[in-house]
């Protein structure tokens, strides 16, 4: 059965540097604390964090918009908690399949990862026709397109630059204000 999901690939850019020159004590503190942010952050919007992948994540939104609201919030609080190393961010939405329950299949993984890597010095990458439910605040900028490991032809790809307008998700409508009479 397939579904759709917007993947959300991030990466701790010069982790491995930082490591050697910090030593492991700092890097694994800087971790720390950039695992506590992204579940923060995760559970604010409603996405889940699959996995952990050394200095990254793959997490997973149901919404589209909320997969960017994370990722872009996450690039923001990273900016102080991971300094001074820099988040690389891949996201794509499409059709996916679970496998054995726990491994999404599907090109919209595979491209999201791929958009990760090659994000370096740039910052979120998305493709540019899957650009179409940002959330207030942000905006796709177009850039050059890539050309991705295992992907045929090039992809046209999109900065995504920006805050985005974080509205509360509780639904105050249905709270009783009145007192019955």
């Amino acid at each position: 059965m397939r579904f759709p999901r917007t993947f959300i690939f991030v990466d701790l850019s010069g982790f491995t540097n930082y490591v050697e020159t910090k030593g492991d004590r700092k890097a694994t503190k800087l971790l720390a604390e950039f695992r506590t942010v992204a579940r923060a952050i995760a559970s604010e919007r409603g996405v889940r964090i699959d996995k952990f992948l050394g200095d990254g994540l793959m997490a997973v939104a149901v919404e589209q918009v909320e997969g960017i609201t994370f990722a872009m919030e996450l690039d923001r609080r990273a900016e102080t908690v991971c300094a001074p190393l820099k988040l690389r961010i891949g996201i794509a939405t499409g059709d996916t399949m679970l496998f054995e329950g726990d491994d999404y299949i599907g090109r919209a993984p595979n491209l999201a990862a791929r958009l990760c890597d090659s994000a370096t010095d740039i910052g979120v990458l998305i493709p540019t026709d899957q650009v179409v439910n940002l959330p207030q605040g942000v905006q796709a900028l177009p850039h050059e397109a890539m050309t991705l490991h295992g992907f045929a032809d090039p992809v046209d790809v999109s900065v995504l630059v920006g805050q985005p307008v974080i509205a509360e998700r509780n639904d105050t409508s249905e709270i009783w204000t009145q007192r019955p009479n």
